[in-house]
């Protein structure tokens, strides 16, 4: 499942998300953010409906970024049950951000 967030909803949607979820921070002049983006299509369908992707615009949402110190993008950072598990900067790819979603989801 695929969903956009905001600064306004972040803590509903992402901190109080009963699945691990995957927070994308990103921007839309961001060109290795392009790059990401089908990697986390991909993903978003071998999750199926066990896991989350959220997409966080920077450039619309100062404050969130601004509170885990967000500096280069696209940066991802994985949560579950409201904690913030791993962390990464840069494109990634597919098997890395599974290995860890599998960790919290088998």
């Amino acid at each position: 499942m695929h969903i956009t967030v905001t600064d306004a909803d972040y803590e509903d949607q992402v901190l109080k998300s009963t699945k691990p979820i995957l927070v994308d921070f990103w921007a839309e002049w961001c060109g290795p953010c392009q790059m990401q983006n089908p990697i986390l299509e991909e993903l978003e369908k071998d999750l199926d409906d066990k896991g989350v992707i959220a997409k966080m615009d920077v450039d619309a949402n100062p404050t969130i970024p601004g509170r885990y110190g967000v500096m280069s993008i696209p940066t991802l950072m994985l949560f579950h049950k409201g904690q913030l598990i791993k962390q990464w900067i840069g494109v990634q790819s597919k098997e890395v951000l599974k290995s860890e979603f599998d960790k919290l989801i088998s």
